[in-house]
This record gives C-alpha cells, structure tokens and sequence, in this order.
C-alpha cells in the first residue's frame, strides 16, 4: 500500500519516525553522561567550578528531550497524509469494484456482501481503514529504530551477548504478540455476517426512516430486545474468543521477557558488582535494557491499525479477485490480430434467442428458452403475473446478468461479444426502485448523462419532455433544488413527481445518443388511473423510439405497438391489445379479471360516497 503514498511524504515520514526513535537514545547518552559527570562536579563545588564540571551533558539531554517533544505531534500529521491518499486510492478502487467491476450476480450472494460489508467499513470510519494500517506500519519504524540502539548500547557496555539477547527477546514477545492479534483478527473476519446484521440494525434504529412506525407500533421495546440478542451473538464468540487466544499466550511471552530481560539485568548486576562498570556505563545500559523490556507490550499507533485496516484492504483485494475472475479475456498480442466486436447499427432488431436464465445456486429456470424479438422504434410492453421472468428480461437485455443458455443479439450480433460499457451507453432504463438521489433536481435529471450535468438547456428539454418542467420552476430553487427536505431549502416529491423526475433522467439519455429506453415496472406502487394516465403519457413523448415496458397490470399497457405475455419462463402470447382480446387467451383472461375487479373497487368508492352524503 505504500506505493500509494508520494515520494516525498514517505521519505519526510520515516526519517521524522526514526528521528523520534533515536532521540530517546540520545537522551539516555546525555543523562548517563550526566550522571557520570556528577561526582566531579561535587568535588569542583567548592572552587566555583561546578557547573563547567558537568560539560554539554545537559544540554544534549535536554536538546534531545525537547526535540523529541518538538517532533512527536508531526508524527500523527505526516501520519494522516499517508493515510489520506492510500484512503483516496483504495475508496476510488472500491467504487470501481463494486459499482462496475462485479457482477450484478455477485453482488446477491451473502459471502460477496459480508465481503463488501468489511471493505466499506473501513472507509466509513467504523474500523481502521488501509491508509490508517499504511501508516502505523509506517510509524513502526521509530519503535524499531529505538530498539535498535538500545541494543546497540547494551552490546557497547556489556558485550554482544547481552545486546543479541535484549533483541531476541524484544523480537520474540513482539512477534507473539502480533500473532496472537493476527489470529484474533482472523476470528474477528469470520463473524462477518453477524457483524453486518449488528451494523444494519444500528443504522436503521438510528435513523430517521422508521421514527413514525417506532412510534405507532411500539417498537422500541422490540427494537432493544433485538439489538442485545443480536450484539451478543456476534460479541459473546468474540469474547470467548480473545480470552483463548490472547490470555495464555500473554502469559507465556510475558515468561519469556522476564527469562530475557531477568538474565540482562544478572549479567548489569554482576558486571557493576565487581566494580567493572563505571557509572556512565551502568547507566546507560541500565536505562537501554529498560527499552527492550516494555517493546512487546500494544503499540497503539499501530496494532489495531494494521490489524483491522489490513482486513478492510484485504477484503478489497478479495473483491477485486472476484471481478477479476469474471473479467473477459485479455485481447490477444498484436502479433495475432483478431477481429474487434462493432457496436452493432442503433435501428437493429434485439433478439432474445434460445434464452435460458437461472439464478446462482438455483435449479429453476426463470427463463427457459425464450425467443423474443423487439422492433426498432416500437414500444413493447410485457407483462405476466408475478415471477414470471418480466425483471429477469430487463437484467439480461441490460447485461445485468449473461444467459445460462442461448443468447440475446443486436442487428445480429451478439451482445456477449461487445463491451458491456459500450452496450450500457446505449439503453435508458428506469428500475421499479429506481434512486432517489438526496442532491439537486438538476443532478437527479443529469444523471441519465453525467457529461451532460451543467447543460441547463439540456436538462430543461428533458424535464419539459416528460413533464416534469412546470414541477422544476416550481421549487423553490428551481433546478438547483435538493430534492430532500432534510436539507434546508430542499424539499420532498410525492412519488408521481419523483417518476417524472426519472423519467426526464431516462429522457436526457435518449435525447442525448441511448437508443433503447426500458421501464421496469415504475408505477408498481401507483393506483390503477395514475398508472394508466403515466404510460399513456410515456407512450406518447417516446413515439419512434425503441422501448420495452414491463407493468404488471395489463390495462396500463394496452396502447402499446405490442404486448407480449410471458408465462413458464416462455412467451405465452404477443400482439396488440385489440389481437389478444380477439384471441380470447390467457391475456384477455387477465384483463378481464383486472377490469372487473378495477370495476368493483369503483362501484364500491362511489356507493360509500353517496352513503356519506346521506
């Protein structure tokens, strides 16, 4: 990760670490210095001399002690700049990953999810983040210079021996630490789905979406009950956890450095006993074997850091590994020239030939060898009760999701063979769920062409054309509105204005190159007039343009060139409405049940009117 990091930033962090590291050292050169210059300066007190007895020995101690406390605070800000751009590099990679690099597939599967559950973690601040594991390795070099000459002072007074082993046993309590914390961190990934389940329920019982429900169900009792069940299931392994692998091994290292640090300081007795050592001597290994002893102890600049912030980088990397293994083939050497897939002719016939779909880890077919074509600048609307494969279409004629079997092609060619981006470009599509985006209602419409964002003109064309233009001037700000009231000066849209809102979102691509426009159910929470009255005004802004609408009620659809029915993972029936219902089939069938029922309701709502107004 510290690629990531610019040059200069490195190099000025680590000099300033090992600064900070040696400069310890250099205190316990001038207070032993000191110390030894003492007696010497007593005897010298009485001829004035004193002061002068004890040379620059102060002033080295000093010197170092108040540079040490001069460069401490620029270790955390050289820190956060490491931390800054590794972050930047490592969010713009994750984006990438997990917005256009995975599949739609995999990003529906748990294992993939708890995955992307600890990567964005980190960047949100819950745990440590890559750039916060980047710089406290960093910062591991001022703890490790400072063991270094310690060691080297140890060697110096009492021999090599002595200083290899300070080392050693430093090094083995460090390392046994770290592991212990390496395989805690490990039993820490592993609770990842129960980890995610805490989160969600944080977020959502914090948030402002279920305040009305909380209240007029009480569900804040429920609410509790649910977090501490949950919290302890994933904190109670945790726990039990931590205690087996951190306790006994803490216990063992904790041996090992009193053998080690216990043998040093025999070895600094027995040398001063015998009147070998002289008191600058003594002192100074003295205060260096002390060093050695407290280095395997939690460094909180970096432990945690690199642990936790190891784990987000690495669940990015796992990420990165699964896009990569669905990734195409790379073209092959210029040597061997293959032909480049064209982006096939925008006036072309798509064609669904053969296509079978099923879900990952399913054995039903959503789609079982269907064959459909969609004519060039004619609207189709295909319905079908529910489960019938209608979103399955959009996914696969998106390129959301490759066929199982068979294949769907444009003007002939295949669209397995182009760039999926390339084939993005040229489809509009609204999703049942679309996004409502908490940003200005100028962003919200130029997202349908985000090169496109800052030409009004552009924008107003598109809000006029799906009707949505009289609703814009009308906010308080115009298109620089934020469609949120949670911002001030913003406001909410019902969810007619918000369908008018994607649709000119939709009609900013067409207008600006998409030549397939797909709606997927838009209007699914809409009654039956305002579904009806919506499709009727989408059909007539994008006459001549390519469109595929699914709908799930079949009177919204009927003025549409062709209707399709799916059934059974197949096409049932196709036509125009006024074919289907001569035809007497399963879509006159449904019609009529939707129409008598739509009937119903109306009699039922005027009867209760008139009762009223007796």
């Amino acid at each position: 990760m510290l690629r990531l990091v610019h040059p200069g930033t490195l190099t000025a962090t680590v000099a300033l670490h090992i600064a900070v590291g040696l400069l310890p050292i250099a205190f316990i050169a001038g207070t032993s210095r000191l110390i030894a210059r003492v007696p010497a300066a007593l005897a010298a007190h009485g001829q004035g001399g004193h002061w002068a007895a004890l040379g620059l020995a102060p002033l080295l101690a000093v010197g170092a002690f108040v540079l040490h406390q001069l460069l401490t605070p620029f270790q955390s800000v050289l820190g956060e700049l490491i931390t800054r751009q590794v972050d930047g590099a490592c969010i713009t990679r994750l984006m990438g990953c997990a917005l256009t690099d995975l599949p739609v597939a995999e990003l529906e599967r748990q294992e993939v999810l708890d995955i992307l559950s600890d990567a964005r973690g980190g960047f949100e601040r819950v745990a440590p983040t890559p750039g916060d594991a980047a710089a406290g390795a960093v910062a591991l070099t001022a703890r490790y210079a400072q063991l270094a000459g310690a060691a080297v002072m140890v060697a110096l007074v009492l021999g090599p021996l002595p200083g290899a082993l300070v080392a050693v046993t430093a090094l083995l309590i460090r390392f046994g630490q770290r592991g212990s914390l390496d395989r805690f961190g490990l039993l820490r990934r592993s609770l990842a789905g129960q980890r995610r389940k805490v989160a969600y329920l944080r977020r959502t019982a914090g948030g402002s979406a279920i305040a009305k429900e909380t209240r007029m169900l009480g569900l804040l009792p429920w609410l509790h009950r649910l977090h501490t069940q949950d919290a302890r299931g994933y904190l109670e392994p945790l726990w039990a956890g931590r205690r087996r692998l951190l306790f006994w091994p803490f216990v063992a290292l904790s041996g090992v450095g009193l053998l080690g640090g216990g043998t040093t300081l025999v070895l600094l007795a027995d040398r001063g006993a015998d009147g070998s050592l002289s008191l600058l001597q003594l002192s100074v290994a003295l205060q260096a074997v002390l060093i050695p002893m407290r280095f395997g102890v939690y460094f909180p600049e970096s432990d945690v850091q690199t642990r936790d912030g190891l784990a987000a980088y690495e669940a990015l990397a796992r990420l990165e590994e699964i896009a990569e293994q669905h990734r195409t083939p790379a073209p092959q050497p210029v040597s061997q020239p293959v032909s480049q897939p064209v982006l096939p002719p925008p006036d072309g016939p798509i064609r669904f030939e053969g296509v079978t779909f099923r879900y990952p880890g399913s054995e039903r077919a959503v789609l079982d060898g269907l064959d459909l074509e969609l004519l060039p600048g004619r609207s189709t609307a295909v319905v079908g009760l529910n489960g019938a494969g209608k979103t399955t279409l959009v996914k696969l004629l998106a390129r959301l999701h490759e066929p199982t079997r068979g294949r769907v092609t444009a003007a002939g060619v295949d669209l397995a063979a182009l760039p999926a981006a390339a084939w993005h470009r040229r489809i509009a599509v609204i999703f049942q769920d679309f996004t409502r985006y908490q940003l200005t209602a100028a962003e919200n419409i130029g997202m349908g062409r985000p090169d496109r964002l800052h030409d009004r003109d552009a924008l107003r064309a598109a809000a006029e054309r799906a009707g949505a233009l009289e609703l814009v001037e009308k906010l308080p700000h115009g298109l620089d509105t934020v469609l949120s009231a949670q911002y001030d000066g913003g406001t909410d849209l019902s969810g007619g204005q918000w369908q008018r809102i994607a649709l000119s979102r939709a009609l900013l691509s067409v207008q600006t190159g998409a030549t397939l426009l797909i709606l997927d159910e838009p209007t699914a929470q809409l009654d039956v007039r305002a579904e009806a009255a919506f499709f009727d005004r989408f059909l007539d802004m994008t006459r001549g343009v390519t469109s595929v609408i699914i709908a799930h009620r079949f009177s919204s659809v009927r003025r549409a060139d062709r209707i399709v029915v799916l059934a059974d993972g197949k096409v049932a029936e196709s036509g125009t409405h006024e074919q289907l219902m001569e035809r007497g089939g399963r879509y006159a069938e449904l019609f009529t049940i939707q129409a008598e029922r739509f009937a119903q309701e109306q009699r039922d709502d005027l009867a209760t009117h008139l009762d009223g107004a007796r």
